[in-house]
């Protein structure tokens, strides 16, 4: 009886719903399919049922829902990923959204029995699963006694289009990797699923979530916060800028940046692929016209706002994403926002469309390709506090066309123009990580790249403190190599270098 009283007034407390409870009260007020709810000994990712295995959807190809890879692409692997130290016993809801006719749209809830009054909702990078955060947020809040909810954009992740093909297979494949035939479509660029989707469902996410744990605990949680990375991480600033009553402040680890004016993936993408040849040729190669040629295609790619490359023997930096990012990426943007482009017109080794294409001019040309941007736009106009965490390394979302740009837009609104909820102004705050880089484990090739998963666990400790305590959120800053966020010898503003030994 104290357990429930004390949820009831809005207090930490203990779960006393089982899971016919809950899902009836999510019935009651949203339509919810293919539900699974289970009692669990541990939510932690200990348990191997927490996180169910690729490829376990009945009646999906493989490739579209892959949770148990999605959950490695933004947590270092072992022994730097998230620390657990005990089980947490609880409630795991998982299931899809009826509203979306597709039936695409995905969420995950984790209700620990002993609850600390407050909630976590994750966005998910990439195109990847509302799985995508159980190392790096879910293993650490759930700990900590929040109740934690996630979803996955709205959208599966790819469909396998052709393993063998010298030619796109099919209007929208996209090549994997540029030194592969294997061909894939992404679900996100199916004519159904609007680009506003990934902004809605972190919105309806979190109302859902609210709702299970009105049934779980007998109130609705204290504190509300968004954490996400990369794609994640936008969703968190869209959420921030349009939904702002529904959250107490966030965490962006490297969110994208969209603004139709530039910065963005499309106009940033191509220097990148178009110079990467002339300057992989280099590498390898000790002709001088060659290694003039390698030296001014690194320039442009640098002028581009890419950090520098790192090249240990015959492995680039560079090449991880030119292999694995950059032409995969670039396509699948620009079959959402430009479909009418040819991407590849004469084969794979055509860079017409991947490192050819010209956004500025083509936008000229069709004014519905910025305003498809613009929909769907970063406005910097928060209306709560965020901490954006960014590594000046990072080679696919480049700092100085992301994080720098989105302080940028923020400042210049001053900080939203209001109030949070405790009436203070709304504070921004952006940690630049000295060394880091966009994908964890690339540490385990390149020794002189730093983690960022460390720093933007204890942004959302701060945060945390901030919020609830008033505790001062350390001030914009970057945090040097093998450092820690608001050390006294740590220099505010942005690194000096992108790159130090």
């Amino acid at each position: 009886m104290v357990a429930v009283l004390c949820a009831a007034i809005g207090v930490p407390g203990i779960a006393h719903a089982s899971c016919n409870e809950v899902k009836a009260a999510l019935a009651d007020s949203i339509n919810l399919m293919d539900v699974r709810c289970f009692d669990s000994t541990d939510l932690t990712t200990n348990n191997a049922d927490t996180t169910p295995a690729n490829n376990s959807v009945p009646g999906l190809p493989p490739g579209a829902f892959t949770p148990v890879t999605d959950r490695g692409v933004i947590s270092p692997d072992p022994p730097n990923r998230t620390p657990i130290g005990r089980a947490v016993p609880g409630i795991q809801v998982n299931g899809r959204f009826t509203d979306d006719p597709t039936g695409e749209a995905r969420f995950l809830l984790r209700l620990p029995t002993v609850w600390n009054g407050k909630l976590v909702v994750a966005g998910a990078s990439g195109t990847r699963s509302e799985f995508n955060g159980d190392f790096a947020w879910s293993d650490y809040v759930v700990q900590k006694g929040y109740a934690y909810a996630s979803q996955n954009k709205g959208v599966l992740n790819l469909k396998i289009t052709s393993l063998s093909s010298a030619t796109p297979p099919t209007p929208n494949s996209c090549r994997l990797n540029p030194a592969s035939s294997v061909w894939v479509e992404f679900y996100d660029n199916e004519p159904a699923k609007a680009f506003t989707q990934w902004t809605e469902y972190f919105i309806d996410g979190t109302g859902l979530a609210k709702r299970a744990v009105k049934a779980q605990y007998n109130s609705l949680p204290q504190r509300t916060y968004a954490v996400g990375t990369s794609n994640g991480g936008y969703q968190v600033r869209r959420a921030l800028e349009q939904a702002p009553d529904l959250f107490d402040g966030g965490v962006d680890w490297e969110g994208t940046f969209i603004d139709p004016r530039g910065p963005n993936i499309l106009i940033d993408l191509p220097p990148a692929i178009r110079n990467w040849p002339a300057y992989a040729l280099g590498l390898t190669s000790s002709a001088p016209a060659v290694k003039n040629a390698a030296k001014i295609a690194a320039q442009n790619i640098e002028a581009a706002g890419y950090p520098p490359d790192i090249v240990i023997g015959t492995t680039s930096l560079w090449g991880l994403y030119w292999a694995q990012f950059w032409e995969v990426t670039q396509c699948q943007w620009q079959k959402r926002f430009d479909p009418n482009w040819i991407t590849y017109l004469d084969g794979p080794n055509d860079i017409q469309g991947t490192g050819g294409y010209e956004y500025l001019a083509r936008a000229a040309l069709d004014p519905a390709i910025a305003a498809r941007l613009a929909s769907v736009a970063t406005t910097g106009k928060i209306g709560r506090p965020l901490v954006t965490v960014a590594g000046t390394m990072d080679a696919l979302l480049p700092i100085q066309r992301g994080a720098r740009a989105y302080e940028a837009l923020v400042l210049a609104e001053a900080h939203g123009g209001g109030n949070d909820r405790d009436g203070r102004s709304v504070q921004y705050r952006l940690y630049e990580v000295q060394n880091g880089n966009h994908i964890e484990t690339f540490k385990n090739t390149f020794s002189q790249l730093e983690f960022i998963q460390k720093h933007a666990q204890k942004s959302f400790d701060l945060l945390t403190d901030y919020v609830e305590r008033g505790a001062p959120l350390p001030q914009s800053q970057c945090i040097p190599k093998g450092g820690a966020i608001g050390t006294p010898s740590n220099k505010p503003g942005h690194c000096a270098n992108l790159l130090v030994p």
